[in-house]
């Protein structure tokens, strides 16, 4: 009786292999003895994503140069390959899955892990209904939750419809951007804009959120306006108080007709302390972390990007040192606020400071089991790293560590608390509210000291009783309306979470029940890195803008709401969850997005022709696409920067080319302004003969032709 075990990857089969008591590694698995798993025991894995969709061209072999006329694409069976690259390990796996009689699903514990695996076993056709499938499902790759997890396997057909999710979300892209990409790509040809243009069911309206916000920046038009304010002294001591209640004056002469109906004037005049109040008040540590609650903060304070942040957390998580990562929750359950008490002291000794941690009891803010459904809110495990193994991890790992195990900590500390007053100072008949914080207890705030940004600090009053009489000083600055903030990678996070909804963190949990996001925990930072990589979006000091090509996408897609839509991505993920809870079939999913897919092939064309926005917007990118490829102009030629080469295109006589690289060295502005301007350079170090040997030339253009000048 054989049991194999298949891990997503290599590094996640050697912490399994670590768990267990004696082990022989061979090619592509290894072999396992111990008194926890049945005699005969196998640990394989794959390299990820074993087994991918297939390329239309496999279908058919005309779609392999794409055609209007070819559109839509909708196999009758859905062909799945394993790449070439993979195929030594994939016919590993596929004979000991076939040699199985029981399987243990040991990929990652999501939806992405059970298609990874599924997908696998399907690929080596292997009759699955005779053999034993098993789940291993756990939130650590330590040992002891390697065993445990081992010791309370799964059924693995309890999982199945998670995989069915998962498979039904790549079936679902893969059309959309089959049939998507061509289709406006062609379009825009025919319009004569260059490139590919790439359509996705979640990246499309991710970009188009990116390009309001710039376009609401560029059209903002900041309107001036009046505020009305007054420096009050009192006790020698200056303060500033606003109007209560607050209101903006849209010109000068609203403002002035406000002052005489409350009977005051600009400048110095008498007032009174009309009312004081001190409320004392408490505020609890932030929540725990899900995944993208993860990413914005860092994104926030350190300017990493959401996948360098998931990188850096995967990375925690196979050392062993965080949970898993790809959350939603920011709850734990008891079971892990059990083993982070018993752990604190070792935790503490890894913040400089000493904070106390009296909360020992679970409060339902962070400990809530039945709002943990796959895995729980990101946390450190209970391998407490040493300093000295700290100091050998990355800096953005360290920085991602720091910040869980601080706020994590903070859940243990006691309530920051402060004491807000408010002073209500009365001028003629207008009443001006100025409010300060004293903090009376630091409570979990000391475990951020060092993050004084994140903290509003509000401004220090003088003690005043009702009835004092003051001077308030009547101040009417002039402001403008200010444009609204650009997305960075962490509120663009949150934003696709919320569906395009731009609300404040604490709000925006609040509305996360009834709110389904954008993509996925597990696929946002890629969709992000996949929109830069395809010089969608660009990020100019931590800040997310479109760019050129991005902005020609955007207009041609806008025409197509449902393609731009957060909310209509949104209830495409609620209807891909409701295929994992049985509630709906992959072919009734399949089959809207059939629809759609058949829709837009009908109307763009449409839309694209008659569309004037498009035409400007396309002229636009033309002349800036000509602008970019000026490398350099002289009063000899004008030379284009292209890819490979440059062009050089003298005022008189043909144009010709030349190299970017002349024996290993390459040639900028100044070697290229002399060639066209002199026929020489001075001598340039760092060629390099076809020995590799270093050495130093001057380089000479006879006619056209580039040679070394060694004189």
């Amino acid at each position: 009786m054989t049991t194999v075990i298949l891990a997503e990857k290599p590094s996640q089969a050697r912490s399994y292999v670590e768990a267990f008591q004696r082990s022989t590694k061979k090619q592509g698995y290894y072999i396992i003895n111990d008194s926890l798993l049945p005699p005969d025991t196998v640990i394989t894995f794959g390299f990820g994503h074993l087994v991918e969709l297939a390329a239309p061209e496999a279908y058919d072999a005309k779609y392999k140069h794409w055609s209007l006329s070819n559109l839509p694409i909708f196999p009758a069976h859905y062909q799945f390959i394993v790449p070439t690259d993979k195929k030594a390990q994939f016919k590993i796996v596929k004979e000991w899955l076939s040699k199985a009689d029981t399987i243990v699903v040991a990929t990652d514990s999501d939806r992405e892990g059970e298609n990874i695996a599924w997908s696998i076993m399907n690929q080596a056709k292997i009759n699955l209904k005779q053999k034993t499938i098993k789940r291993l499902w756990i939130n650590s790759l330590e040992k002891d939750a390697i065993r445990s997890g081992f010791k309370a396997l799964k059924d693995g057909w309890a999982f199945y419809p998670k995989y069915q999710e998962a498979q039904t979300r790549q079936i679902s892209d893969w059309l959309i951007g089959m049939n998507g990409s061509p289709l406006y790509t062609l379009l825009l040809r025919q319009n004569g804009v260059r490139g590919v243009y790439s359509i996705g069911r979640v990246q499309t309206p991710t970009l188009y959120m990116v390009y309001q916000r710039d376009q609401a920046i560029k059209n903002f038009k900041p309107e001036p306006y009046f505020e009305l304010n007054a420096e009050i002294l009192a006790n020698q001591q200056k303060f500033v108080a606003k109007l209560d209640p607050y209101q903006r004056f849209k010109d000068e002469a609203e403002l002035m007709t406000f002052m005489q109906a409350k009977h005051v004037q600009k400048g110095s005049q008498d007032g009174l302390i009309k009312d004081v109040q001190k409320q004392a008040k408490k505020s609890a540590s932030p929540r725990l972390f899900s995944l993208s609650a993860l990413q914005t903060m860092i994104n926030r304070r350190y300017h990493a990007s959401a996948a360098d942040v998931l990188k850096a957390v995967q990375a925690l998580y196979e050392a062993k040192y965080l949970s898993y990562p790809r959350t939603d929750s920011q709850y734990i359950t008891d079971q892990e606020f059990t083993y982070l008490r018993q752990n604190l002291a070792r935790y503490q000794k890894l913040v400089s400071k000493e904070i106390a941690l009296p909360q020992i009891e679970p409060q339902s803010r962070y400990v809530n089991g039945k709002k943990v459904q796959e895995h729980h809110a990101i946390i450190m495990t209970k391998t407490v790293p040493s300093q000295e193994q700290l100091a050998k991890l990355s800096k953005l790992e360290q920085q991602v560590y720091d910040l869980v195990l601080r706020t994590t900590l903070a859940m243990f500390a006691d309530p920051y608390e402060y004491e807000e007053t408010t002073i209500i100072t009365q001028v003629g008949d207008a009443n001006f509210k100025a409010t300060g914080k004293v903090p009376t207890k630091q409570g979990w705030q000391a475990l951020f000291d060092d993050h004084k940004a994140d903290q509003q600090e509000a401004a220090t009053l003088p003690i005043v009783h009702q009835g004092d009489q003051v001077q308030a000083n009547l101040q009417t600055p002039q402001k403008e309306t200010t444009p609204p903030v650009p997305f960075t990678e962490g509120t663009l996070i949150t934003a696709m979470k919320t569906a395009g909804k731009t609300l404040d963190d604490e709000a925006a949990q609040a509305i996360l029940k009834d709110v389904q996001g954008i993509g996925t925990s597990a696929t946002r930072a890629n969709v992000l890195e996949i929109l830069k990589k395809r010089g969608y979006l660009v990020t100019e000091k931590n800040k997310l803008h479109v760019s050129e090509a991005g902005i020609t996408l955007c207009k041609a897609v806008e025409l197509e709401p449902l393609l731009t839509s957060p909310e209509m991505t949104a209830k495409w993920e609620q209807a891909l969850q409701q295929i994992s809870t049985e509630e709906r079939t992959p072919d009734n999913f399949l089959n809207q997005i059939k629809k759609f897919v058949a829709k837009l092939i009908a109307d763009v064309p449409t839309q694209l022709t008659g569309s004037a926005a498009i035409k400007q917007q396309i002229d636009h990118q033309q002349q800036a696409q000509k602008a970019a490829e000026v490398f350099l102009e002289t009063p000899q030629a004008t030379v284009l920067n292209k890819q490979k080469f440059y062009i050089v295109k003298p005022k008189q006589g043909e144009d010709f080319t030349l190299p970017k690289k002349w024996s290993s060295k390459a040639l900028g502005k100044t070697a290229i302004k002399a060639l066209v301007t002199k026929g020489e350079t001075s001598k340039l170090k760092g060629f390099k003969s076809k020995k590799g040997k270093s050495f130093d030339a001057k380089l000479k253009l006879d006619g056209h032709k580039l040679s070394f000048d060694f004189d």
